[in-house]
């Protein structure tokens, strides 16, 4: 069975770049969410066992889509892919319950190696 994901991005570009960065033949089925109130509908629906996450969005930011999923004690692995590298962000983003930060635009190197880490693909 395919591992649902979710790539929340704005950015009709960023969501290409991320999709082609994932690793060939990893068995998923991508949902594209292009701002935080979707994700967290695809989430809801039950589409987003694994959310790569933007923090820069409309309607609703990447940062109040973590929080609204701590809040709700909703359980999903996030990895935020996002421009904004400052240390305050890293860590903020940390402290709402992401697994992950990777620098955009994201490469397969730097995605393996967590995906592997975390036990998502082999």
């Amino acid at each position: 069975m395919s591992l649902p994901i979710v790539i929340a991005d704005d950015s009709l570009l960023a969501r290409k770049v991320l999709t082609k960065a994932l690793p060939e033949g990893w068995d998923v089925e991508i949902s594209y969410a292009s701002n935080g109130k979707e994700a967290l509908a695809l989430y809801r629906d039950g589409r987003a066992e694994v959310m790569f996450l933007d923090l820069t969005m409309p309607d609703m930011t990447g940062f109040q889509v973590l929080e609204a999923l701590q809040h709700e004690d909703l359980n999903t692995f996030v990895i935020v892919v996002s421009a904004d590298v400052q240390p305050r962000a890293r860590e903020r983003v940390q402290a709402l319950g992401a697994a992950a930060f990777i620098a955009k635009p994201v490469t397969q190197e730097a995605l393996l190696p967590i995906l592997k880490e975390y036990g998502l693909y082999a």
